[in-house]
């Protein structure tokens, strides 16, 4: 088992780094110029925050025993009763409520307060995360996903993906829209930090499914087996329904605005690695590509829905994650094979309609969970410290009002010799808002 602990090792610093700094890049590039330091920043405090969090309390809530919704708090606190060599899997799954919380920030571009972001934090994670944690993975009889219900999430469609999606939702709605949207564009403002911070979850993606593997009581002969074989599908199906996600997005793209672009490539990664998340040791090579191509095309037109419907998502963490993590979780009901880790077969591979039932109030339970929490956060929120900046700064820019910095200094002045220096950064204040 030592090459077990080494692999997981390795999975945990794969996952890490999906936050930091592959999302923050992801974000930071789709952000505006005025706004990218906050975005990176917001990614760094949910890894600091909730990383300590979870530690303390995270971890007993999600996996120190039974519960509906939640395990008793303080039956493991600060990882009381944990072995050192158990420390591994609890640092595993602490790198999964990071990036939960620090994919919410996405929606909520250069408007919302980071004063508010910071108790937002652990707020979410402490009332959503760490329940949906134990309801999904905890699988103890009582919980409510995994145990009641049956449905299955192998790496997160319902407690990373959906989950987030929602809170993002629940969030724009109460927070409203940025100043100018629709009328004005907002364009990324550095797509080559987008492509890279894309690829960059690609690798750490394959720490995120290939890591969620979880043996029983088996000898070490069939852990070995076993090992071998959730590793090779798991890696497989991630790589290949990505693939696919790619073409799906681009050709939809393509067919409703006549281009293929490279923030739709990127985009395409993401959601063919979000779909494949619940599914990755459910199906076969052929599930993946399918449901990869489905998400693909779906996510590339629902990231049009906020124009239709009025909410402003501004990185689009909605039709991405929410709409990708359904579809994940809900065509694993087509396409589960009993050859998978579930050990059941979907509908199109001779099966009933149960195991798409299953999936679907799954599906339906996270939705609720997470909408009604997040509401309710977001509008104590509201009420007391309040979410957004003002007008002023939003104009202005977050960078400098929150942060005190610019990404991009560019304003210079000459010296009394004659050269060139880069401006402080109280001129670029000056300069910055005029910068969107």
């Amino acid at each position: 088992m030592d090459g077990y602990y080494a692999f997981m090792l390795v999975a945990t610093a794969l996952v890490l780094m999906m936050t930091v700094p592959a999302l923050a890049l992801f974000y930071g590039g789709m952000s505006r110029s005025k706004s990218v330091l906050n975005m990176m920043m917001m990614s760094f405090t949910a890894a600091a925050i909730v990383g300590i969090l979870y530690v303390a309390v995270g971890w007993s809530m999600g996996f120190s025993g039974d519960g509906t919704f939640f395990a008793n708090p303080f039956e493991m606190w600060w990882l009381d009763g944990v072995t050192t060599d158990g420390y591994i899997f609890v640092m595993f799954q602490m790198t999964f409520a990071i990036i939960t919380c620090a994919l919410i920030s996405g929606a909520v571009e250069g408007r919302m307060k980071f004063s508010a972001w910071v108790v937002f934090l652990p707020l979410w994670a402490l009332v959503v995360y760490f329940p949906m944690a134990h309801m999904v993975f905890g699988c103890t009889d009582d919980s409510l996903i995994c145990g009641r219900i049956g449905a299955q999430d192998y790496a997160g469609g319902t407690a990373v993906h959906i989950n987030s999606g929602v809170a993002a939702l629940m969030l724009v709605l109460v927070l409203g829209k940025r100043i100018g949207w629709p009328r004005d564009k907002m364009r990324p403002h550095n797509l080559t930090l987008t492509m890279l911070g894309a690829g960059m979850l690609w690798l750490g993606w394959y720490g995120f499914n290939v890591g969620s593997i979880v043996f029983t009581g088996a000898t070490d002969e069939e852990n070995t087996a076993q090992f071998l074989a959730e590793t090779g599908r798991t890696f497989a199906n991630t790589t290949l329904a990505t693939m696919a996600a790619i073409l799906g997005w681009l050709l939809i793209e393509r067919l409703l605005h006549g281009k293929a672009t490279s923030l739709g490539a990127a985009s395409g990664v993401v959601a063919g690695l979000v779909a494949i998340t619940p599914a990755a040791g459910a199906v076969d090579i052929e599930g993946a590509v399918a449901i990869g191509a489905i998400a693909g095309a779906v996510c590339s037109w629902a990231v049009s829905w906020k124009f239709r419907m009025g909410y402003d998502d501004s990185l689009d963490v909605v039709g991405v994650h929410l709409v990708g993590g359904v579809v994940g979780t809900v065509l694993i009901g087509l396409f589960s094979t009993s050859e998978g880790a579930g050990g059941i077969d979907g509908l199109f591979y001779g099966g009933g309609a149960g195991a798409l039932g299953d999936q679907v109030l799954g599906v339906l339970v996270a939705i609720a969970y997470s909408g009604v929490m997040t509401a309710l956060i977001a509008l104590a929120l509201k009420h007391t410290i309040g979410l957004r900046v003002s007008e002023d700064e939003e104009v202005e820019g977050i960078d400098v009002v929150a942060h005190g910095e610019s990404a991009y200094d560019l304003h210079t002045s000459m010296t009394r010799g004659g050269s060139l220096t880069a401006g402080v950064p109280a001129a670029a204040k000056a300069s910055e808002g005029a910068n969107a």
